[in-house]
């Protein structure tokens, strides 16, 4: 196999188009059509080989129907979550549980903790939906990267580095909700990876941690930030 170099898109938020090296195009938290980081001429996602869900709420959840009947690709979550999208019609949705590895595409995802909620809204009423995730995904390089998804720093990001070694952290740090650029930082060096994709933040008032934050905090320590316009495709 040709293989080609790891490229990533950001739409704003937590929502990325990866390019594996092999070509497989992986989608992270579909949030387009209410995103407001989203470039209007990326609302759609017409093409992906898999889709991951890491959590239930809404501003990571809101186009995976979309995404999912327009590519065709499966979709990742934990259990509970899964079931919840297939009653809402989706097809190809593989449910798992922490600690689980399944294999699409040439692909090994395995589901990792993650230290948040997880939940939607419906008639007014919350509605939990399992525990919230991260995912590892190794590639055809026998490359892996890590998707957090919501989560604070938490000790057993050493176990996550000692049984993965993800090269890649795409890491939360706009605080409030998720954990902010001084929890990224600490999160990255217990994760010994050597980049971080900042995400989660800029996308409302709230999410107020900054990229050059993050960047300042671990610098010294040799780790590089690939800070992304939305829309921006890294080189």
């Amino acid at each position: 196999m040709a293989l080609q170099k790891l490229s990533i898109t950001w739409y704003g938020h937590s929502t990325f188009v990866i390019i594996t090296p092999g070509g497989k195009r992986i989608v992270t938290d579909p949030f387009l059509e209410q995103n407001p980081l989203c470039p209007p001429n990326m609302k759609k996602i017409a093409a992906a080989d898999l889709i991951l869900v890491s959590h239930g709420h809404s501003d990571h959840t809101s186009d995976v129907p979309a995404v999912s009947r327009a590519t065709g690709a499966p979709v990742i979550a934990v259990y509970e979550l899964a079931l919840w999208l297939e009653r809402k019609g989706l097809q190809n949705i593989q449910g798992m549980g922490i600690g689980g590895t399944v294999s699409f595409a040439g692909l090994d995802v395995t589901m990792v903790p993650a230290i948040h909620t997880s939940s939607v809204v419906e008639n007014d009423t919350n509605v939990y939906l399992g525990q919230p995730a991260g995912f590892i995904v190794r590639m055809e390089d026998d490359q892996a990267f890590y998707f957090a998804g919501d989560t604070a720093a938490f000790g057993d990001m050493r176990l996550i580095a000692e049984m993965h070694a993800p090269q890649i952290g795409f890491l939360p740090i706009g605080d409030h909700f998720t954990m902010g650029p001084e929890g990224a930082a600490l999160a990255a060096r217990m994760l010994a990876v050597r980049q971080v994709v900042p995400m989660h933040y800029g996308t409302f008032p709230v999410l107020t941690g900054t990229p050059e934050r993050l960047k300042k905090l671990v610098d010294p320590f040799g780790i590089d930030v690939l800070v992304l316009k939305p829309g921006e495709t890294s080189q």
